[in-house]
């Protein structure tokens, strides 16, 4: 078990709290189908950015909010198979409502729609693509997330699933712990991920969270059997 103290925590919001891949590879297969893309390649760059970013990638002489907004109205229509992953909902109820919030590149409606039907709180200082100029890799959106709760992103834990999003923490200053939700274990490391587990069923806390206190995370490193894990 690996111990870490910390103040905050930071989670992205697809591939770290909810499961939300299946709408994704729904919504942006059509999307790069009807552009002529390659829709493997397209849903690859797609996962942990901004929606805009791909759509400026593929289409910079478009009309990229008007794009933006096909895009975002059909990921917050297709909800089907959208759930918390394993551990998340025990993780967040254990922690103090101050010491963390959810730092997504999802436009505000997409990111309150996905976190409902995820069944989990929408916390009160949620980070969305909406509020910041700069989307992951950029450091900014964890910057933001830090400064919202009143912490040094030194002292926060950033929770991710993409070499984007991954990037943005290390880049931030932040530990970034990274779950294999989504990608394998070379991948997450190239992306400077200082640690990695499956989910936030191998995150608890040694010491229980108490009000002006530091957290003490517990993390299990070790992959679990394939059969116990959700994707």
């Amino acid at each position: 078990m690996v111990e870490i103290r910390c103040s905050a925590l930071l989670f992205d919001l697809d591939g770290v709290l909810v499961d939300s891949t299946p709408a994704v590879v729904r919504v942006w297969t059509k999307w790069a189908v009807e552009h002529g893309f390659d829709p493997e390649e397209v849903v690859h760059r797609a996962h942990g950015r901004p929606s805009i970013s791909t759509i400026r990638d593929y289409l910079p002489n478009a009309d990229h909010e008007l794009e933006n907004l096909v895009v975002l109205n059909g990921e917050i229509e297709d909800l089907d198979g959208v759930t918390a992953l394993p551990g998340t909902r025990d993780l967040l109820r254990a922690l103090p409502a101050n010491r963390w919030t959810i730092v997504t590149s999802c436009a505000r409606p997409l990111a309150e729609v996905r976190i409902r039907a995820g069944g989990l709180p929408v916390p009160e200082k949620l980070v969305t693509s909406s509020d910041i100029q700069h989307g992951k890799p950029h450091p900014e959106p964890y910057l933001k997330g830090a400064e919202v709760l009143g912490f040094p992103i030194q002292n926060c834990v950033v929770f991710e699933d993409v070499p984007a999003g991954i990037r943005s923490g290390k880049g931030a200053g932040a530990t970034v712990v990274a779950f294999r939700s989504t990608l394998k274990d070379p991948e997450l490391k190239d992306a400077g991920a200082d640690w990695i587990v499956d989910n936030c069923s191998a995150v608890s806390f040694a010491v229980k969270p108490a009000p002006g206190e530091r957290l003490v995370l517990s993390l299990d490193p070790e992959p679990a059997r394939r059969e116990n894990l959700s994707r």
